[in-house]
């Protein structure tokens, strides 16, 4: 069995698909960095105790998709990809999940506070991540070609956990918290 030590990134590089290798601070790297990230804070969310199933369920059909979206993200546009890259069927379903939590929830009147329940706080900050993922990936597409549908999808998921954080304060009996000026 292979380590997990490989001294490969000891110079401050790392690979990519395809061999090149990219130091650790170039904009390919701090969006795979990001996504991976997002993905861990994923992990944190499932783990609240309580978690409803169909949201855990949500949540780790999104951690699948983000680790092909770090793949996606890993292959430039250039090469074939040994997995199918993020499509828009995968934003057919945000789109889906966010129509659902819509309609069962208060439309919202003012800026809400990111917070609440320990599992809307999590969500809230998978949000932001999510969010700067967005952004990493947005400042990568000004230097070289990515998958159109890396951006769309990242915008649809930071929709999408904005309002799942607003069902899981509902589902808590917990109010959002309206933002006071």
């Amino acid at each position: 069995m292979m380590s997990i030590v490989t001294k490969t990134g000891d110079r401050g590089t790392t690979g990519i698909f395809g061999g090149e290798r990219l130091p650790k601070h170039s904009p390919r790297i701090e969006a795979v960095g990001t996504v991976d990230e997002l993905n861990a804070a994923l992990g944190v969310a499932i783990a609240t105790p309580g978690i409803h199933e169909e949201l855990r369920d949500q949540l780790i059909v999104l951690q699948h998709a983000l680790f092909r979206l770090g793949g996606d993200l890993a292959t430039p546009i250039v090469k074939k990809s040994k997995q199918d890259r993020i499509a828009s069927d995968h934003v057919v379903v945000l789109e889906e999940w966010i129509t659902t939590l819509e309609s069962s929830l208060e439309p919202q009147r003012a800026f809400i506070l990111p917070g609440g329940s320990p599992l809307a706080a999590r969500l809230h900050l998978a949000r932001t991540i999510c969010r700067r993922a967005e952004r990493r990936v947005s400042a990568l597409m000004t230097v070289e070609p990515l998958n159109p549908a890396v951006q769309v999808y990242l915008n649809r998921l930071s929709d999408y956990f904005f309002l799942a954080a607003r069902e899981a304060n509902r589902a808590a009996g917990m109010p959002d918290v309206e933002v006071q000026y």
